[in-house]
C-alpha cells in the first residue's frame, strides 16, 4: 500500500493557531472600543455633572431674582442680606462650574454672569438708595399733618412728632426738620401754662407750613427724578435677569448638544462592537466549519487507511502465518533426513571403516551440521519473530556450560594456531538459575564466529559477577575486527559486515540477530567492541540469580550421564519414517537396550498389550493416528500394560511449547535434528530422575481436606516454583477453553466430541490428584455416554473445576 504523509496534526494545530489569532484580535480591538466607550461615559457622566449644576444655578437665579424684587419691594435690610447672601452661593456655584467647563466660551459666559450679578447686586443697592429718598417726601408731608394738628396744642416738640422712625430719613431731610422742630421749641415758652398769643402761634404755624410746603415742592421735583432713575434701575434690572438666563441657556444648550455628541459617538462605539463581535463571530464560524471540513476529511482518508493497514496486516498476519507453518513443515522435512545422515554417519564412524571412508564420513558429518545449524537458525528467527520461544529456568554450572561450548568448537577449529583462555569467577562454583539451553545456543554462535573469523592468536572467555543483580560474559578475539561503521549492521537479521565475508566465511546473517532476540528475552544486553584488523569483544550482561537448594559445586568436576551404566531397557519406537526409526532403534541397540519398532501405531498398540516395556519414543506428525492421539490411545490400555512408563516425544515443529507435551502426558520431547547423545542423555536423565507412575498416586489416599496435590507436578518440574506457576496457567486457559467446547459437545449432544476433550483434559487432572474431577473425566470418557446424565455430570465437573481453579490461583 502506498504510504501517505498525514498533515491532520498539522492542520489541527494551525486550525487553533487561527482561532486564537481571531480571539487574540477580536479581544484587542473590544479593548480599543472599550477604553473609547468609558471615556465616552466619563464626558457623558461630566456633561450631566453640569446639566445639574446650571439646572441649580437656574433656580439659584430665579431665587436671587425673587430675593431682588421682594427687596426692591419692601426695602427691607433683612431681605436684602438674604440676597446678599444667595448672591454669594451664586458666584461660588459659578466659579465650581468653570472648573468643570471645557471651552474659553463657556468660561467667558460665566465670568459675564458673574459680571452681571455683580452689576444687579449695585444696582439693588441703588434702588435702594432712592427708594429711602422717596420715603423722605412722606416724612415732609407727615409732618405739615402734624404742624396742623400742633396748632390747638403747643407744646415742646421733637422729631417723633412729625415722624415715626427718623432714623430712616435721609441726612437733609433730617437736618431739615430738625432745624424746624428747634425753630418752634424757641417760640413755645418755658412755663408751665405753655401758652402763646393767638397772633404768635398763627404766625408760628403758617411759616412751618410755608417752610415745609417749600420742602414739600423740592421733594417732589426730587421724587420725579428718583422715579426716572428707578424706572432707569428697574428696566437694568430687568435686562440683566434676561442676559442671566440667555447666558445659562446658552451654556446648557451647549452642554446638551456635547451631550447628544457624546451619546452619539456612544451609540456609534457600540455599534462597532457588534459589529466586530458579529464579524468575529462569524469569521470563527467559518474558521470552525473550513478546518472541521478538512479534518473530517483527513479523519475519513485515515479511517480508511487504517481500513487498508487493517487487511494488510491481516494479509501480513496470515502471510506469516503461513511462512511459518512452511518453515515448520520443511524444517519436519529437512530434520528427518539430517537426523539420518547425522545418525548414520555417526553410526558409520563407530563402525569398523578405512581411512578414506572415515574421510567420506568426516565430510558428510560436517556437512550435515552446517545444513543442520542453518535450519535450526532459520527456526529460531522464525519462533522469536513470532513470540514462541519457550524460555526455562533450571539450575545449571556456568563453568560447564562455558568449557563444554568452547572445547566443542575448539575441536571443530583445531586446525587454527588459536589459544583458547577461559577465566570463570569462583562465584559460579554455585549453580545459577536460568536456560542453560538458550545460553548454550547464545555461546555457541558467538565463539562460533570468533573461530570462524580468527586465524591466529587467541580467544579469552571470561565470566564475572557485576553485582548481586546482574554476570557478564565477554568473548574477544584476535580477529579481523568490524568496522566501526558496520559494527550495527552485524546485529541485523541477513545482513553481513560487508559482502565478501559471506563469499570467504559464509552463514546466513542471522546467528548474531538472534542472539540478541534471545539474550534481550531473557532480560539481558549484547554489545560489541571492535578495532577492524586487531579484533572484537563481545559483552553478554545476563541476570543473575543463584541456585540456594544446592551447595557448591567443584569447577572441574565431570559428571558424564554417557559414561554410567545404563541398565538395560525395553524401547517401543514409533516412527512413519523408515530411516529415522531404524536410526533411533539403531542408537539404542548400541547401547545394548531391547528395541521393538513400528512404523504404524496401531500396530504398535496392538503388540504393547502383550509385551513389557520401560521406554516409549514415538513421532509426533504421523498420519491417521498422530503422537497425541497414539499416547491417549496407550494411557487406555490396562493397568497391567501401561504403568504409566516416560514417554519421549519425536518432532521437528516449534509451534508448541514443552508445556502442551507435558500436558498431554508425555515424560518429555527432543526436537529434530538431534544427535545419539541428546537422545542417550535425555534417556539417563529420566532414569535418573524416575517419578511414581500417576496411576499409583491416583490410588494412593489423601487428606479428606485435600482436593489436589502438586507434589507430583513440583517434582516433574525439579521443584521448579516459576516452572510450576506458568504450567498451572496455561492447564487454567487450556482448560477453560476445553471446558467452552465440552459445554458445546454436551448441548449437542456430541458424544464422540465429548469422549475426545474429556480424554485431552483428564491427563493433567491426574497429574494433580484432583480425584473426584479425574473420576468425572472418566465417566465421560466411556463409550456408552446414553447410561449417565451427561449434562449433570457436566454441571458437577464445571462446579469442582471452578472450585479447584479458585485453589490454583492462590499457589499462583
Amino acid at each position: 500500500m502506498e504510504t501517505k504523509r498525514s498533515y491532520t496534526a498539522i492542520k489541527v494545530l494551525f486550525s487553533y493557531v487561527a482561532l486564537l489569532a481571531l480571539v487574540v484580535t477580536v479581544g484587542w480591538f473590544l479593548y480599543s472600543e472599550n477604553v473609547v466607550y468609558n471615556k465616552l461615559e466619563d464626558k457623558i457622566a461630566l456633561e450631566k455633572t453640569k446639566i445639574l449644576r446650571v439646572s441649580r444655578l437656574y433656580s439659584n437665579v430665579y431665587k436671587t431674582e425673587s430675593l431682588a424684587r421682594q427687596t426692591i419691594q419692601n426695602n427691607s435690610e433683612k431681605d436684602f442680606k438674604n440676597y446678599l447672601i444667595e448672591t454669594d452661593s451664586l458666584r461660588k456655584r459659578i466659579d465650581t462650574l468653570k472648573q468643570i467647563v471645557t471651552t474659553e466660551y463657556q468660561k467667558t459666559l460665566l465670568d459675564s454672569v458673574t459680571y452681571f450679578l455683580a452689576e444687579k447686586t449695585e444696582n439693588i443697592k441703588q434702588l435702594r438708595e432712592i427708594k429711602n429718598k422717596a420715603d423722605d417726601e412722606t416724612s415732609v408731608n407727615n409732618a405739615i399733618d402734624e404742624i396742623t394738628k400742633m396748632e390747638f396744642n403747643l407744646r415742646k416738640l421733637e422729631l417723633q412728632d412729625f415722624t415715626k422712625n427718623p432714623n430712616q430719613l435721609g441726612s437733609y431731610q433730617r437736618s431739615v426738620l430738625q432745624r424746624y422742630v428747634d425753630y418752634l421749641n424757641s417760640n413755645i415758652p418755658d412755663d408751665s401754662t405753655n401758652t402763646l398769643s393767638k397772633k404768635a402761634s398763627d404766625s408760628i404755624l403758617a411759616n412751618s407750613k410755608k417752610l415745609l410746603s417749600s420742602v414739600k415742592i423740592k421733594a417732589e421735583k426730587k421724587k420725579e427724578s428718583l422715579n426716572f432713575e428707578e424706572n432707569k434701575l428697574l428696566q437694568n434690572e430687568i435686562a440683566i435677569s434676561d442676559q442671566l438666563r440667555k447666558i445659562l441657556r446658552i451654556i446648557e444648550r451647549e452642554i446638551i448638544i456635547n451631550s447628544i455628541k457624546n451619546n452619539s459617538l456612544k451609540e456609534k462605539s457600540l455599534k462597532r462592537v457588534n459589529e466586530i463581535v458579529t464579524a468575529s463571530a462569524v469569521i470563527g464560524l467559518l474558521l470552525t466549519v473550513f478546518f472541521s471540513i478538512l479534518i473530517v476529511s483527513d479523519y475519513s482518508k485515515s479511517q480508511l487507511y487504517k481500513k487498508q493497514l487493517e487487511i494488510a496486516n491481516f494479509k501480513t498476519k496470515n502471510l506469516l502465518k503461513s511462512r511459518e507453518q512452511l518453515i515448520s513443515t520443511v524444517s519436519h522435512d529437512l530434520k528427518t533426513p539430517l537426523s539420518t545422515i547425522v545418525g548414520y554417519s555417526e553410526l558409520l564412524g563407530n563402525s569398523d571403516v578405512n581411512t578414506k571412508q572415515s574421510y567420506f564420513i568426516k565430510n558428510i558429518k560436517n556437512s550435515s551440521e552446517y545444513i543442520t545449524q542453518l535450519v535450526q537458525d532459520l527456526l529460531d528467527f522464525s519462533q522469536i519473530e513470532a513470540g514462541k520461544i519457550s524460555i526455562e529456568k533450571v539450575p545449571f554450572s556456568l563453568p560447564e556450560i562455558i568449557e563444554d561450548v568452547a572445547r566443542n568448537i575448539q575441536t571443530v577449529y583445531k586446525q587454527k594456531d588459536i589459544d583458547l583462555i577461559i577465566n570463570v569467577d569462583e562465584q559460579f562454583q554455585k549453580r545459577i538459575v536460568g536456560d542453560p539451553f538458550r545460553l548454550k545456543q547464545i555461546l555457541t554462535n558467538i565463539i562460533g564466529n570468533a573461530y570462524k573469523f580468527t586465524e591466529e592468536g587467541h580467544i579469552r572467555i571470561a565470566a564475572y559477577a557485576n553485582d548481586d543483580q546482574f554476570f557478564t560474559i565477554s568473548i574477544q578475539d584476535t580477529g579481523i575486527g568490524i568496522e566501526k561503521a558496520n559494527q550495527k549492521l552485524v546485529f541485523e537479521e541477513f545482513a553481513q559486515a560487508n559482502e565478501n565475508i559471506e563469499k570467504k566465511y559464509g552463514g546466513t546473517g542471522l546467528g548474531l540477530s538472534i542472539c540478541q532476540k534471545i539474550i534481550s528475552i531473557l532480560g539481558g544486553s549484547l554489545s560489541l567492541e571492535s578495532i577492524f584488523g586487531k579484533g572484537s569483544t563481545f559483552t553478554i550482561q545476563l541476570p543473575l540469580l543463584f541456585d540456594s537448594s544446592q551447595g557448591n559445586i567443584i569447577l572441574n568436576e565431570t559428571k558424564s550421564k554417557l559414561s554410567k551404566k545404563i541398565k538395560k531397557q525395553t524401547f517401543i519406537v514409533v516412527d512413519d519414517d523408515i530411516n529415522l526409526l531404524n536410526l533411533t532403534s539403531g542408537v539404542l541397540k548400541q547401547e545394548q537396550h531391547q528395541v521393538l519398532s513400528f512404523t504404524n501405531p496401531a500396530k504398535a498398540l496392538e503388540a504393547l498389550r502383550n509385551t513389557h516395556f520401560d521406554f516409549v519414543i514415538t513421532d509426533i506428525q504421523m498420519p491417521e493416528i498422530d503422537g497425541f492421539l497414539f499416547l491417549e490411545k496407550l494411557r487406555e490400555l490396562p493397568e497391567t500394560v501401561f504403568k504409566n512408563q516416560p514417554v519421549i516425544a519425536l518432532t521437528g515443529r516449534t509451534d508448541l511449547d514443552l508445556s502442551v507435551y507435558k500436558n498431554a502426558g508425555f515424560t518429555t520431547v527432543i526436537k529434530k535434528p538431534y544427535s545419539p547423545k541428546i537422545l542417550l542423555e535425555t534417556i539417563q536423565h529420566i532414569l535418573d530422575h524416575e517419578e511414581i507412575p500417576v496411576n499409583e498416586y491416583i490410588e494412593s489416599t489423601t487428606n479428606a481436606s485435600q482436593i489436589y496435590s502438586l507434589e507430583t507436578l513440583k517434582d516433574f518440574l525439579g521443584q521448579d516454583e516459576l516452572a510450576l506457576k506458568e504450567v498451572l496457567k496455561s492447564f487454567i486457559d487450556t482448560t477453560v477453553e476445553n471446558l467452552g467446547f465440552l459445554k458445546i459437545a454436551v448441548q449437542e449432544k456430541n458424544y464422540d466430541e465429548i469422549k475426545s476433550i474429556a480424554h485431552r483434559i483428564a491427563p493433567m487432572f491426574k497429574q494433580i490428584q484432583a480425584n473426584e474431577i479425574g473420576e468425572l473425566l472418566k465417566d465421560l470418557e466411556k463409550e456408552d455416554l446414553d447410561t449417565i446424565d451427561i449434562k449433570a455430570t457436566y454441571s458437577d465437573l464445571n462446579e469442582k473445576i471452578k472450585v479447584l481453579f479458585e485453589e490454583l490461583k492462590h499457589e499462583i
